[in-house]
């Protein structure tokens, strides 16, 4: 049988190495319960985090669901389309006047360029330059603003749009 080598220490050594264990246990202890204490910590943190992100993405929905109900019930949809539509109706009748109602007014009023062509010479200013009122073109943008109004009142008289509820 192998003997075993076996140190002998003195009580008061043995009394020095019990007190490290106990220190070292107490060490051990606190930290544990200081490791607890963060860890306590970041879990309330992480729940403030988690209800500041619910609140947040509760305004948001109900941000935008606000943004929803507006668009539908001021109409915001029905004034694009409007928008567009009167954009294009626009170029239509502009279209309308330049191309066709105009340039036979011209004609029997004397210009190739029709009512926009009508000018009127006042002479030259005291700068050399000459002096022209243009009111062929004025005469055409109001005949184009009369006729725009007029498809305007039809379109909203045609859909009943006028009709008060």
């Amino acid at each position: 049988m192998a003997k075993k080598n076996v140190k002998k220490i003195s009580a008061k050594e043995e009394d020095k190495r019990l007190d490290r264990i106990d220190e070292l246990q107490d060490e051990l202890q606190e930290e544990l319960e200081a490791e607890s204490r963060r860890e306590d910590r970041a879990d309330k943190a992480r729940e403030r985090s988690l209800a500041l992100a619910k609140a947040g993405a509760d305004k948001l929905k109900g941000g935008a669901s606000g943004f929803m109900k507006f668009i539908r019930e001021q109409n915001v949809v029905g004034l694009a389309v409007g928008l567009v539509l009167g954009t294009a109706a626009s170029g239509l009748v502009n279209s309308l006047i330049n191309n066709v109602i105009m340039p036979p007014l011209g004609f029997l009023l004397g210009s190739a360029d029709g009512l926009k062509g009508l000018e009127l010479n006042m002479g030259t200013t005291p700068a050399g330059e000459v002096a022209v009122l243009k009111y062929g073109e004025f005469a055409n943008d109001l005949i184009n603003f009369i006729v725009l109004a007029f498809c305007v009142y039809f379109v909203i008289k045609l859909l009943k749009l006028d009709i008060k509820k």
